[in-house]
């Protein structure tokens, strides 16, 4: 007989094999001899997905997919036997009922799981139950659509370094307790969580922080060590003002109190109202602890706002290491303002001074661009200000206006046309 290379691999290597398969697939290893029967009950990290059944096949998930899903589940967690480093679980609540991720998440808490995430893609609340908060050794826990409601004795992970919530029903007393009772935490990532409208973030050991929300206040006093940061601000869908929160007192600003507390930032995203909420209060010429880490920027801006340029040019002047610049042209209209504190007549962006040198940057990605003077004068002045860039990458806007369209030929000759420090900078005109 032949002999059989693949059942005599070592096992290291058998379990990277089935590690690459679908998990269906690979628990139907066992069948193919003696030798195989329990080789994927030595796999660390258990993934299912409904998609492998009948949902990868457009049609909807009858009775026999519901009940091969579960109980394959029920079977690979009854006969393993190595430690369970990793389980992730998406499915829809019409597939699997609140009691059987229940019974997994029970069986798991009791095999010292590191990683937990589960993502399930209906509207239906599911409830984490209790077991999860027993789980010590988590260091990595993902949700989404679930809902967080820890018992009165939970005193936090004390392993976890990652956390991401996505739409998960979370109260702000909940939210802030699990932050600051998880010491280790080096990662976070809140997105749609719409409860949680105070944006306290109590972690020391910090370094990544990714949100998404209509957030009526941003403190990072007690996170200094973050390093990389995406900030997607916005307001209530029914709010037509800007939120009173987001209006410093007199002499104060907003920008000063954010950078106060990101001495290490390195890479930072200014996305959609973060950089109107920045710009409240009185604008400095540069702040006063420069971001000397940063090498990476990208913020969203609508020159249609007076205060944003002025904002801008505040972070770039205080960014010594500045290496990659993307600029994104926000189009959203511009939001009327209640109070007249903040309604002071500033410098429009054609009147600033622009003195400043970028003397580090070398790429720079500009995009949605319409032509419009405010924007080409920017454009200017990061050509005029960098000596050393190599490359400015223009697009214009996915779907513009007829007069972008008209003009564009146009603007394409006036921007090849602008002076350059640089000897060696090379504009790209993209198509959207």
């Amino acid at each position: 007989m032949e002999m059989d290379r693949i059942s005599g691999l070592p096992n290291d290597v058998t379990e990277k094999i089935l590690s690459c398969l679908p998990l269906r697939e690979a628990v139907r290893t066992s069948v193919l001899s003696s030798k195989w029967r329990y080789k994927s009950a030595m796999l660390q990290d258990l993934e299912f997905d409904d998609s492998s059944w009948g949902r990868s096949q457009n049609r909807e998930f009858d009775d026999d997919d519901y009940l091969e899903f579960v109980n394959m589940i029920d079977h690979v967690l009854l006969v393993h036997i190595v430690p369970i480093r990793k389980f992730k679980l998406c499915c829809t609540m019409d597939v699997v009922a609140a009691r059987d991720i229940d019974r997994w998440i029970t069986h798991l808490s009791r095999n010292s799981i590191k990683e937990l995430i589960i993502m399930l893609w209906e509207d239906h609340g599911y409830n984490i139950p209790f077991s999860v908060f027993s789980c010590q050794g988590l260091v990595h826990l993902e949700l989404l659509k679930c809902l967080l409601k820890p018992p009165s004795t939970f005193k936090g992970f004390k392993s976890l370094k990652s956390l991401q919530l996505h739409a998960v029903d979370v109260t702000q007393d909940v939210f802030e307790n699990l932050i600051r009772c998880s010491p280790l935490l080096e990662r976070l990532t809140l997105r749609h969580c719409d409860d949680v409208t105070d944006l306290n973030i109590d972690a020391p050991n910090l370094q990544y922080l990714h949100v998404l929300g209509a957030f009526d206040v941003v403190n990072l006093e007690s996170a200094l060590s973050i390093t990389e940061a995406e900030i997607y601000m916005t307001i209530h869908d029914d709010q037509i003002w800007l939120p009173d929160s987001w209006i410093p007192a007199c002499g104060s600003s907003n920008l000063l109190k954010i950078f106060d507390h990101l001495p290490h930032i390195r890479r930072l995203e200014i996305k959609w109202r973060f950089l109107k909420y920045l710009s409240l209060g009185s604008l400095p010429e540069k702040l006063n602890k420069p971001c000397q880490y940063l090498n990476a920027l990208s913020i969203d801006i609508s020159f249609d706002d007076p205060d944003a340029i002025p904002t801008a040019l505040c972070l770039l002047r205080s960014s010594p290491a500045l290496q990659e610049l993307e600029i994104v042209m926000d189009r959203r209209k511009k939001l009327e303002r209640r109070h007249t504190v903040v309604e002071e007549v500033k410098s429009s962006c054609l009147d600033v001074s622009y003195n400043c040198t970028l003397s580090q940057l070398r790429l720079v990605k500009i995009t949605g661009i319409s032509g419009v003077k405010a924007e080409l004068d920017f454009i200017r002045f990061l050509l005029l200000s960098s000596p050393l860039l190599e490359r400015m990458t223009i697009t214009p806007p996915r779907f513009p206006e007829p007069a972008t369209v008209d003009g564009f030929p146009k603007l394409v000759k006036e921007l090849l046309q602008f002076k350059r420090e640089s000897k060696h900078a090379e504009i790209i005109l993209l198509d959207p």
